[in-house]
C-alpha cells in the first residue's frame, strides 16, 4: 500500500510506513488510565538496543519524515522496534 500511495500521490506528495515495535505509551495516555510500566530486565535486555521503546522515538521519525531533508525519501517502510526483527528471538 505504502508504494502504490508513494507511485499513485507523487510527486506532490510523498507516502511513508512507520513500523512501530514495542511502544511504551503510558506516559502519554489520560491521566485516569495512567500507570508506570514496570518492565522486567528481560523485557529490556530483549531489545538489541536494551531499553523499550519510548513515544519520542517515533516522534523523531514523523517529524524527520515530514520534513525538507527527507524530501527525496518515499514508497519506504520503516521498522522502529529497538532491533527485535533483527534478533528475533522474544523472552516469554
Amino acid at each position: 500500500m505504502t508504494h502504490a500511495l508513494a507511485v499513485s500521490l507523487g510527486p506532490k506528495v510523498r507516502a511513508n510506513c512507520i513500523l512501530p515495535g514495542w511502544i511504551d505509551t503510558g506516559p502519554w495516555q489520560k491521566a485516569a488510565n495512567r500507570s508506570d510500566a514496570d518492565h522486567s530486565d528481560a523485557d529490556r535486555n530483549q531489545h538489541p538496543v536494551g531499553r523499550v521503546g519510548r513515544v519520542e522515538d517515533i516522534a523523531g521519525l514523523v517529524a524527520w519524515l515530514a520534513s525538507d531533508e527527507a524530501g527525496f525519501v518515499t514508497g519506504q517502510r520503516f521498522v522502529v522496534d529497538g532491533g527485535m526483527t533483527v534478533r528475533m528471538i522474544y523472552a516469554d
